[in-house]
């Protein structure tokens, strides 16, 4: 639509107004200098002026550094491989910094946006002692865990004042259930014969489903998936994430898993697919009611280790349920 500048307070009183008002330069984007009424009339007629050139289209951007996010998932992967191969109790400790720091940064985003003070000493120390009773006790372990660090939050938030009590606690709680309670599940996933080919598989899986929707939806999204929660993500990125991870589960099920067959894999890929999409949106939401874009900045190019657990942690007991039925937890 062609700029107008804005009309004088009085308006056009006649057509004669309409010339007066008129300003020095042109009043259309097409309209030439040459065209003013108080340019004489025998000036000669101009050519038609032609049509404004389009705007060149922009490049797609990725939105973040990609060569620091490559480089610092290089380095993540290269830690967690050689954990999880060489010796698993180094691969647990792992999971459990990772616990702590994604406690940490939650709370804290929670406590600046919503004045919201979960407790994170016993958050801290219930969430590795939750990951750790996994490793060692079995899912019985880690039920009792949450239970002892759900208590100890209650108990803990009781040496301050009371205003705002129960909100502090039940987003306690809440932290509790949501980072170190479902990362658990990786550690019961290592505690089989092929453990460390089932979380292999858990992470290629999830991985290669966010992958497939980010390459997919950059290259043919138009559809919104949840414009609401996610603008970015469409249902182009949903389908090359679940196609991208069915063909994953088919191959990790084959060769990598124990008694495992191909079609399992399918089933696999595509739950995995479901549910690390839900746990991107989940995450999402958080942030949006936090009015934040970032958990944290400790990875450059990534965000905070909650922005890279938002599609692992609720993936983890899904992953382990399935391959339980498949192939047992032995």
């Amino acid at each position: 639509m062609p700029i107008v500048p804005d009309v004088p307070a009085g308006g056009f009183q006649d057509g004669h107004d309409r010339g007066a008002a008129h300003p020095s330069g042109p009043l259309f984007r097409d309209e030439t200098p040459h065209e003013h009424p108080q340019e004489p009339m025998s000036s000669p007629t101009p050519p038609p002026p032609s049509a404004p050139s389009p705007a060149p289209r922009q490049k797609k951007s990725a939105g973040r550094d990609l060569g620091a996010a490559i480089g610092v998932g290089v380095g993540l992967g290269a830690v967690i491989i050689a954990s999880l191969f060489i010796w698993k109790p180094a691969f647990v400790g792992v999971i459990a910094v990772a616990v702590v720091v994604g406690l940490w940064e939650l709370t804290s985003r929670l406590q600046e946006r919503k004045a919201i003070k979960a407790p994170l000493v016993p958050l801290a120390v219930g969430g590795a002692a939750m990951v750790v009773a996994g490793y060692v006790r079995g899912a019985e372990g880690a039920w009792v865990a949450m239970a002892l660090t759900a208590l100890a939050v209650l108990v803990w938030r009781m040496t301050e004042p009371p205003e705002g009590y129960l909100k502090d606690v039940t987003a306690g709680v809440f932290a509790a259930f949501y980072v170190p309670f479902l990362a658990t599940f990786v550690a019961l996933l290592l505690t089989a014969d092929d453990g460390a080919q089932r979380v292999l598989t858990f992470l290629i899986l999830t991985v290669v489903s966010d992958t497939g929707a980010y390459a997919v939806g950059w290259r043919f999204g138009k559809h919104k998936l949840a414009p609401r929660i996610s603008p970015g993500k469409t249902r182009e990125g949903l389908v090359g994430a679940v196609t991208f991870a069915m063909a994953a589960g088919a191959l990790c099920m084959q060769f990598m898993i124990d008694d495992g067959a191909w079609w399992q894999g399918l089933i696999l890929g595509l739950a995995v697919a479901a549910s690390a999409t839900l746990g991107d949106l989940g995450e999402s939401m958080i942030k949006r009611d936090l009015g934040i874009k970032d958990m944290g900045t400790l990875l450059p190019g990534h965000g905070g280790i909650m922005d890279r657990l938002d599609s692992l942690l609720p993936t983890a007991p899904v992953v382990w349920l399935l391959l339980a039925l498949f192939v047992g937890t032995g």
